[in-house]
């Protein structure tokens, strides 16, 4: 299904709860470290739940080494308040990775630069950003919603 990549998650209960989202979409779940939290995180489990065991979780030492570990054919789309691009303008394709940054900065400004062209944000009025769980939720089920991947029954 899809990929979805947190770079330096800070906060326990938002990545717990995107583990679930990751296991509900059949989507695997990378960390890449710093982690702010261990992951024997009492409160992380139980944001997941019972369902955290069988997330499909990797953990990455850093962005880079996750990157030399894919193809080159592999997509990567980068969600940011910083991009004029909406989320739901682009065709999203089965094995995509999602890259979100952490809770207090996003994604490092280094990242962005380089990847300019596949920079998304979701478009809103009133508030500077979303809590990272409800941005990876609105994303990510676009994506699968695009798919029609028969996540139902």
């Amino acid at each position: 299904m899809f990929n979805v990549v947190l770079v330096e998650p800070e906060i326990p209960p938002n990545t717990g709860n995107i583990g679930r989202l990751c296991l509900a979409t059949r989507s695997t779940l990378y960390l890449v470290k710093p982690l702010g939290f261990s992951l024997d995180d009492r409160e992380l489990k139980r944001a997941g739940l019972d369902y955290w065991n069988e997330v499909d979780v990797q953990i990455w030492d850093s962005f880079q080494e996750l990157q030399r570990a894919q193809t080159d054919a592999t997509r990567y789309f980068f969600l940011t308040t910083k991009s004029g691009r909406a989320y739901y303008e682009v065709d999203f394709r089965d094995g995509d990775f999602l890259v979100f940054g952490r809770e207090t900065k996003g994604l490092p400004e280094s990242l962005l630069t380089r990847n300019r062209e596949t920079c998304l944000t979701i478009p809103m009025r009133g508030a500077r950003s979303l809590n990272l769980a409800t941005a990876v939720a609105i994303v990510l089920f676009e994506a699968v919603r695009q798919q029609r991947s028969g996540l139902a029954g």
